[in-house]
């Protein structure tokens, strides 16, 4: 009997450092994926993410290869990223994620990347909260593409959040009104080794960012013009 006791929690112990390792890999890679998106958000200038916005958005979210069909089904969900800026300097991410199973949100291509710009503190301080729901507590709309952000439409100027989608290479705002955004707080607690609330990660910086966040944390610098680093 003794043996078998010992036995399983060797195992138990086996499985829980596997999942632990999927995990943080998985984390890992998200973050990767992030960075790429940010890194290529760029490529087009015009029609790009106006420069404007980029300068007065309090927080950035990045959510990486989102299915189509995982949405054409209903209530899926895709896994992201979050950083706050301080001045200069962004936070160590905070991941969290997005759900919103409606048919009707279908874009063209197998997989798209989702880009949200959080243009108030506000805009955020709900997911302190424990979630956002896009739309009904915090206004969303589809962001502006290109150089200039001086053609928004009045709803784009009055929105807490803008978001866009990218497929295929090219940027595009998109309405995720009716969505909901989640902290992801096991996702946090695999990956900085204890539990941390977005508030401790975002606004008061209770964590530094670990080497496999760097990458991400350099692709939200160089999303900033030159004349704002100086």
């Amino acid at each position: 009997m003794r043996i078998s006791i010992s036995v399983a929690a060797v195992a138990l112990a086996c499985a829980v450092a596997t999942n632990a390792r999927a995990s943080a890999e998985g984390d890992a890679k998200r973050l990767a994926e992030a960075a790429t998106v940010l890194k290529e958000v760029h490529a087009a200038p015009d029609k790009d993410i106006p420069t404007e916005l980029w300068e007065k958005a309090h927080c950035v979210a990045v959510i990486p290869s989102v299915k189509k069909a995982a949405f054409i089904v209903g209530g899926e969900y895709g896994k992201g990223v979050l950083s706050c800026r301080t001045g200069l300097e962004w936070s160590a991410p905070s991941f969290l994620s997005l759900q919103k199973g409606s048919v009707g949100f279908q874009i063209g291509g197998e997989s798209v990347d989702l880009l949200l710009l959080f243009m108030t503190d506000q805009s955020v301080n709900r997911l302190f909260d424990n979630k956002i729901a896009l739309g009904a507590e915090t206004s969303i709309a589809a962001g502006p593409v290109g150089r200039d952000a001086r053609a928004m439409t009045d709803g784009q100027l009055k929105a807490q959040i803008l978001s866009y989608s990218r497929a295929q290479g090219l940027f595009a705002g998109i309405d995720l009104t009716g969505g909901v955004l989640r902290p992801d707080t096991n996702e946090n607690r695999e990956f900085y080794g204890r539990s941390y609330s977005p508030r401790d990660i975002l606004k008061d910086h209770k964590v530094n960012p670990p080497a496999s966040a760097q990458a991400f944390l350099d692709a939200l610098r160089s999303t900033m013009p030159a004349r704002t680093q100086h």
